[in-house]
């Protein structure tokens, strides 16, 4: 299901380098930036946040899913809120997107969609620009979790 979504702006962490998926990279600085994120209760220091959603990005891909690219974990603001110090921002401009969904046991289902991402790729029509998954109450729950993922596709 193609969808177009207007830009909005993040506020948040960004992972320092690029990360890779080549030999379990990404689960490690990913899973780390969460933990970051977790464990500094970066969520709670947001101010002026327009949902309690928390928005996950990679982009700034230097090729395909195979090539290293971005990391961004935060939520969503309105334009022109200050970013706090030790924080970053993140424009997300508008695109068009593909939806999926991950369902499961968190956070290996996003693994497993992510995988099943890959398989499909030739098909999707990606244009590998920003790419996003959204983290709300369906996650309540993570062994019966669901996470939407919107991949930027070519129009």
């Amino acid at each position: 299901m193609e969808t177009g979504k207007e830009n909005f702006l993040l506020i948040g962490i960004q992972l320092d380098n690029k990360t890779t998926n080549k030999d379990g990279q990404a689960a490690i600085d990913c899973g780390g930036l969460w933990h970051q994120f977790e464990t500094e209760k970066r969520y709670g220091q947001i101010e002026g946040k327009l949902g309690n959603e928390i928005y996950a990005v990679y982009f700034d891909y230097d090729g395909d899913h195979t090539q290293p690219y971005s990391y961004f974990i935060g939520c969503k603001v309105a334009e022109g809120t200050a970013v706090p110090q030790g924080f970053k921002s993140l424009k997300i401009p508008t695109q068009t997107y593909t939806q999926k969904i991950a369902k499961g046991v968190m956070p290996a289902c996003i693994a497993e969609a992510w995988r099943e991402i890959w398989k499909e790729d030739a098909n999707l029509n990606r244009a590998y620009q920003y790419d996003f998954e959204i983290y709300d109450e369906r996650c309540a729950d993570w062994n019966n979790a669901e996470v939407d993922i919107f991949l930027s596709v070519k129009k």
